[in-house]
């Protein structure tokens, strides 16, 4: 469904979320010189200047920064009375902007879009990944409507769900030594070569978490390399560089699994979360999202991997 928002007013809030003329001329398929002109355009109407473009820097003016408030708040509504409007066809259609953390982008939602999106051929999903801090700060601005992530957020006044179930184990390599042995304790783990994500990821947080409650502090982790993604992990520990820890969902399917790497249990410690769903409280989710997030909530019930899922809440936290 096209959309109802003045384009000059699109371009505008383009080049204010990238602080670009050429990044926002990407996004639009646009080249440069045409963004250039639709801001020039927009200026003279308001008579006067949005953007800063003094030496290699690009930023907004505080005239900028009112007008990127209230375009922000029109390009909602609009979306909001598509998706309203659109109701009335007995039939979903319009954008989808999801994010997600690594591990679920990756394992888990291409198999729910693909149903979701067989259901509804008029809706166009977006999908955006990232760590979960990485995820929560896009809802809050909302530049996605809804968000998956994998630990809890560090936010505030956010819808949280819970839809599915997921253990985090520790993966060797297949000719490491402790690949012979049933489990290992936790003390061990605190002196091998370990793999971990990058600061802000929701399996790095219950990793911690977990282990601190053992005595284990951070500080006492050997730490060898940090990698931003769950495919990296499994990588570095294929090629022996170190231990790390991956989700379940990460391996089910994995060929590799068992003659590359293996899973090895630590006494007296599991990893078990949820995967959540998360929206910003302030804004009812319609249309799409709305719909994707019924459709989610019910598959996962129905195929019983969201079993004991608690009731939606909302957190305030600092």
């Amino acid at each position: 469904m096209p959309s109802l928002e003045n384009f000059r007013l699109t371009v505008f809030r383009k080049v204010a979320e990238h602080l670009s003329f050429r990044k926002a001329a990407e996004e639009l398929y646009l080249t440069q010189p045409a963004v250039s002109l639709q801001i020039k355009a927009l200026e003279e109407d308001l008579a006067v200047a949005l953007f800063d473009r003094g030496g290699s820097q690009v930023s907004l003016t505080p005239a900028g920064d009112a007008l990127l408030e209230y375009a922000e708040q029109s390009c909602r509504l609009l979306n909001e009375a598509t998706h309203a409007v659109a109701a009335f066809s007995g039939t979903q259609s319009g954008a989808l902007t999801l994010g997600a953390s690594t591990t679920i982008a990756q394992y888990v939602l291409p198999r729910l879009l693909s149903q979701f999106c067989a259901a509804h051929p008029r809706v166009s999903p977006t999908l955006t990944s990232g760590n979960t801090e990485e995820i929560v700060k896009a809802v809050e601005r909302e530049k996605i409507a809804l968000g998956f992530i994998e630990g809890p957020p560090r936010s505030r006044d956010l819808t949280l769900t819970p839809f599915l179930e997921d253990e985090l184990v520790l993966l060797v390599p297949a000719a490491h030594a402790w690949a012979e042995r049933n489990e290992i304790a936790p003390e061990e783990l605190a002196r091998a070569p370990l793999l971990m994500r990058e600061r802000g990821s929701g399996t790095r947080h219950i990793v911690e978490l977990a282990l601190e409650k053992q005595h284990i502090r951070r500080s006492a982790l050997n730490v060898v390399m940090e990698l931003d993604s769950t495919e990296a992990i499994k990588s570095a520990v294929e090629a022996g560089l170190g231990v790390g820890f991956v989700s379940r969902w990460a391996i089910a399917k994995d060929a590799r699994f068992g003659s590359a790497f293996c899973i090895v249990e630590i006494k007296g410690l599991r990893f078990r979360r949820h995967f959540v769903l998360v929206s910003r409280k302030a804004s009812e989710l319609s249309g799409p999202a709305a719909e994707f997030r019924n459709f989610v909530l019910a598959t996962t019930t129905a195929t019983g991997s969201g079993k004991n899922r608690d009731r939606s809440k909302t957190t305030k936290q600092a």
